[in-house]
């Protein structure tokens, strides 16, 4: 047999990416932020559907509560589980993979968590309608 060189999958990845790839997620951006400015203006300018149903404003701000707190009892899960698993793990590899699974999970809850306020703070302050109603502060 004779030895061929192989690439590794990164080197293939790089290998047979098109130059366009990272131009499409910059289109579709750019896509949504025009779509957003243009044609949602009209439909801001009716009356607020939202605010002015019963019961509407309050389940949004409970199911907001109650997937804020799932997220927060997820991450205490996540971060017990990983920290029992690396206890026993000898493999110096894999520490360090449970350590950034750790921080991607509290990364997680910190945007959860800070999300909600941010849109009431900011929202209120753009003026956008659904935020003069309901109230995402989970606290």
């Amino acid at each position: 047999m004779s030895q061929d060189q192989t690439l590794s999958d990164p080197e293939r990845r790089v290998e047979h990416q098109s130059p366009l790839t990272g131009k499409i997620p910059r289109q579709a951006a750019l896509t949504v932020v025009l779509l957003g400015l243009f044609a949602v203006q009209p439909v801001a300018a009716q009356s607020n559907a939202v605010c002015s149903a019963d019961n509407l404003p309050g389940m949004i701000e409970g199911f907001f509560q109650l997937t804020t707190a799932l997220g927060i009892v997820g991450l205490a899960i996540v971060w017990q589980a990983d920290s029992l698993i690396e206890m026993f793990t000898l493999n110096p590899e894999q520490k360090k993979g449970l350590k950034r699974h750790k921080r991607s999970a509290m990364k997680s809850a910190v945007v959860l968590v800070v999300l909600g306020p941010l849109y009431t703070v900011a929202g209120s302050m753009m003026g956008l309608p659904l935020a003069q109603c309901v109230d995402l502060v989970p606290w």
